[in-house]
């Protein structure tokens, strides 16, 4: 009985360290695909330089990465369940490495956009699958943690990449910030291959074939809402619109095809499901409102309160900062007091930063945005970190991929509908105040104006996905019990 005692002792800590390192990879995956998007931003400015292209050719190194991640990520997600996690998870972050080292030796502006977009669709592998990988490697009394470890990794590669391209680009020149992903990716791929797990629990759903038909819709609907929502920077035209009613009869086409497939892309049945659609329809919501935080501070920051771009850029990075923090500390509270407590709690909290924001007081200095903007990201932070893990836990094994791939979908569409949404709204208000006192120019008074009418939206929209947070809650038939000390 000692012997078999000691066995199982040294079979559980076996596996305690193979999920630590299979934890690892997944976090060196969420970062390198969040360091994609936010490290290339800062070299347009060099890209425009090195090629003489226009700002509106260059902004496509940003946008074909964001389009092929957003049109391919569901796909790639259903692809997984099919034919394995491991060897696509593998296989998208190769491509990632692989596509870097193109877009560091890109002779000319086109090819470099190209690369990138292929870049893309490596960086929805790995988005994708690391949280379906979560569900399988680590212990449900541990998801909690891991999913506040990734969010943690992701809110590390958003502010990381600022910092470290304008570093790069400075000593080294605009290459070096793809080049850089080579090394990273390479040590992401060799802890991959040695730490997840050759099983494939997925590859039994194999039967029948890949939905290429619904594939082709999703993407083209979900390219003609991006390209509707960022083409002409906020200003709709008659192109933004023609590309939203493309959207829409896109979404009926596809919705139509799915329903006459065996083994469809996407299990329409599914979004019967409350807890699931809830899930979604509050991450495209919290993106959406988090947008409004990127879009509109800087312009209340030095137009309301008057300070420099240095003093911008360092008030900026407070909320990043407070996220990457608060992530860890989530995953600990959704493990021990539940997911949809947390949730809840999240959002309330959310709302209450949101608010706060919304009155935008100029009297106050920089603790006017400081200290809501700290609310505000330790809301999204206990948010995030519970609704993907409350999500993740209740799907089953053949589904994890497409979940997951759900779930990065409605956070980028929420993102890029912010962008568009929150801006035009900011927009308006600063113009109506700036035509009020006869100015051409943004002043302190429009820039606070801007900011109160945006963020009073903001809180609207909080408070609707507070209210779809409650009703999840009481779908799930009760509040969950808490996990005993010695688990958590």
């Amino acid at each position: 009985m000692a012997i078999a005692e000691q066995n199982r002792r040294v079979s559980a800590l076996a596996q305690t360290h193979s999920a630590r390192w299979a934890l690892a990879s997944l976090s060196l995956a969420t970062l390198l695909s969040s360091l994609g998007t936010s490290i290339a931003s800062v070299g347009l400015p060099s890209l425009m330089q090195a090629f003489g292209a226009s700002f509106q050719s260059v902004q496509w190194v940003v946008l074909a990465y964001l389009l092929a991640i957003t049109t391919l990520i569901v796909s790639a997600g259903r692809l997984a369940d099919m034919f394995g996690r491991r060897p696509l998870l593998l296989g998208g972050i190769a491509l990632f490495t692989l596509t870097s080292v193109l877009c560091g030796l890109a002779p000319t502006l086109w090819l470099l956009i190209a690369a990138r977009a292929v870049q893309g669709l490596g960086a929805a592998l790995m988005m994708a699958l690391t949280l379906a990988f979560v569900a399988e490697t680590v212990s449900k009394a541990k998801t909690g943690s891991a999913m506040g470890l990734l969010g943690a990794m992701s809110a590390i590669g958003t502010t990381l990449g600022p910092s470290l391209g304008g570093f790069l680009i400075a000593g080294l020149g605009w290459r070096a910030i793809f080049l850089i992903n080579v090394p990273l990716g390479a040590l992401t791929f060799a802890l991959a291959w040695r730490a997840l797990p050759a099983r494939g629990k997925a590859a039994q759903t194999a039967q029948g074939k890949f939905d290429a038909v619904g594939t082709a819709l999703l993407a083209l609907t979900l390219a003609a809402y991006a390209l509707a929502m960022t083409l002409g920077r906020g200003n709709f035209g008659a192109l933004n619109i023609g590309l939203l009613i493309a959207a829409g009869i896109g979404v009926v086409l596809f919705a139509t095809a799915q329903a006459k497939v065996k083994t469809p892309l996407i299990r329409l049945a599914s979004f019967r499901d409350l807890q699931l659609s809830a899930s979604l329809a509050m991450s495209l919501i919290v993106a959406t409102v988090m947008m409004a935080t990127l879009v509109v501070a800087p312009f209340y920051l030095s137009r309301g309160l008057g300070l420099d771009a240095a003093m911008v850029g360092l008030v900026l990075s407070t909320g990043p900062l407070v996220s990457t923090l608060s992530a860890l500390l989530a995953g600990h509270l959704t493990d021990r007091f539940g997911a949809y407590r947390m949730m809840v709690a999240g959002l309330t909290s959310l709302a209450t930063g949101t608010f706060l924001l919304s009155l935008a007081m100029t009297k106050l200095g920089i603790a006017s945005y400081v200290v809501p903007i700290t609310v505000t990201c330790i809301g999204y932070a206990l948010f995030q970190t519970s609704n993907n893990a409350a999500v993740m836990a209740g799907v089953g094994a053949g589904e994890r991929g497409v979940v997951s791939g759900l779930l990065n979908l409605s956070r980028n569409l929420g993102l890029i509908t912010g962008a568009s949404l929150m801006g035009a709204v900011f927009a308006v208000a600063s113009a109506g105040e700036r035509q009020d006192i006869g100015q051409d120019i943004l002043s302190s008074v429009a820039a606070a104006r801007g900011m109160q009418v945006t963020f009073q939206m903001a809180t609207a929209l909080a408070l609707v996905a507070l209210f779809l947070a409650l009703l999840s809650s009481h779908a799930a038939g009760r509040a969950e019990p808490r996990v005993s000390k010695g688990t958590s």
